[in-house]
């Protein structure tokens, strides 16, 4: 008996999963004695599917965009003032992460602030081995979020949202390691293809430009680049991490966010304290804050949250569309309007061969990236 109900529950996966697939409708040939009701359904289904995956499209292109580009304008941003910390904006993030975290939490106890506090309770106080497990990914993404803004304060948009496409190579290789995953034909030549366009990207150009003006600006580039390059390996491990934290209990992604989030509040304050406790104790933590910088939090701390409620409708082609989608949304507002960019043939170069192997690593079967959303 078990074994026929374990057999129906997976074919019922089966069958959720193909309803996904690439906005297409994947027909499975139902039982002979409800094939008309069935079919009926899912041509009805088929519709609102594709209307979904078109508005998760859309919200993960904004969202994955809309982060980098502010984020870029905030820290090249000519202000009379002080600019706002990068370490205090870290630490609000994480803040407002608890807060919303907290309060999806309250919603999923039926508004029930006793049984709110039973279940974080039981989860983080009496299960104190399991919490401590977190601290080491929630440590790996304050870095990674400090790593984010030296790297868009030294790299165009444009060219960091190409070359931190490599976290899928770093991701795909700690999935090998840690999980013991395969990768297919296809997604080790994908792997090959995404170096070769990094390398494009960041290959030098030979811009007119005098020599102190150009080792100035490869001096911050190379910095940008260490930055992102940290922020990919960090990325990979810490969602690896994460993912098999997940798979070994059943903790709900929003009680697991806010043990996360209260770890990286405490390691990101400490770092906030030590690399910039002389500027928070002469001017305060929140210096600088104006309606961009607090626009640049907000975006960090509920992006997470909106992929965290679009990611079920988005496949992995849809993820590979927009990818590229913002790829190309960076280039054009980088060249525009933050003008800030200046294109080349082997910028462009690199960038096709980036998005042709985001299509190629999700064309056989997923992806080694991690399912856990870190919120």
């Amino acid at each position: 008996m078990v074994q026929s109900g374990n057999t129906r529950q997976k074919s019922e996966e089966c069958l959720s999963s193909d309803f996904q697939d690439a906005g297409t409708l994947r027909l499975v040939p139902p039982p002979p004695d409800n094939s008309d009701k069935e079919s009926s359904k899912m041509v009805l289904a088929s519709p609102h599917s594709l209307r979904l995956k078109y508005i998760s499209l859309g919200v993960l292109v904004l969202q994955t965009t809309s982060l980098v580009l502010t984020m870029r304008y905030s820290r090249t941003l000519k202000e009379d003032g002080s600019r706002y910390l990068a370490s205090s904006a870290v630490v609000s993030a994480e803040v407002l992460k608890v807060f919303t975290c907290t309060f999806l939490v309250f919603m999923e106890n039926n508004y029930s602030l006793r049984a709110m506090n039973q279940l974080l309770k039981e989860e983080i106080v009496n299960k104190p081995i399991d919490t401590m497990k977190l601290a080491v990914p929630a440590a790996i993404y304050t870095l990674q979020n400090n790593l984010l803004y030296v790297a868009l304060s030294n790299l165009d948009a444009a060219t960091y949202q190409v070359t931190y496409q490599l976290k899928i190579l770093t991701t795909a290789l700690f999935s090998v390691s840690m999980l013991g995953k395969r990768l297919g034909l296809y997604q080790w030549l994908s792997l090959l293809l995404l170096m070769a366009g990094v390398t494009l990207v960041q290959w030098p150009s030979d811009a007119g430009a005098d020599s102190e003006q150009k080792i100035q600006t490869t001096g911050f580039q190379f910095v940008g680049l260490m930055a992102v390059l940290m922020a990919c390996v960090s990325s990979g491990f810490a969602g690896v991490y994460f993912e098999k934290i997940l798979k070994e209990t059943k903790q709900s992604v929003w009680v697991r966010n806010i043990q996360l989030g209260v770890f990286s509040f405490v390691f990101g304050f400490i770092g906030m304290m030590v690399y910039d406790g002389h500027s928070v104790t002469q001017s305060g933590m929140f210096q600088g804050y104006n309606t961009i910088a607090c626009t640049v939090v907000v975006l960090q701390a509920l992006g997470g949250l909106v992929i965290a409620v679009v990611i079920k409708y988005a496949d992995n082609i849809l993820k590979g569309f927009a990818t590229s989608l913002s790829i190309i949304v960076s280039t054009l507002i980088s060249y525009f309007l933050l003008k800030d960019f200046n294109p080349t043939g082997v910028f462009f170069l690199g960038a096709v061969l980036v998005i042709a192997a985001t299509f190629l690593y999700s064309y056989e079967g997923k992806p080694a990236s991690s399912n856990a959303v870190r919120v």
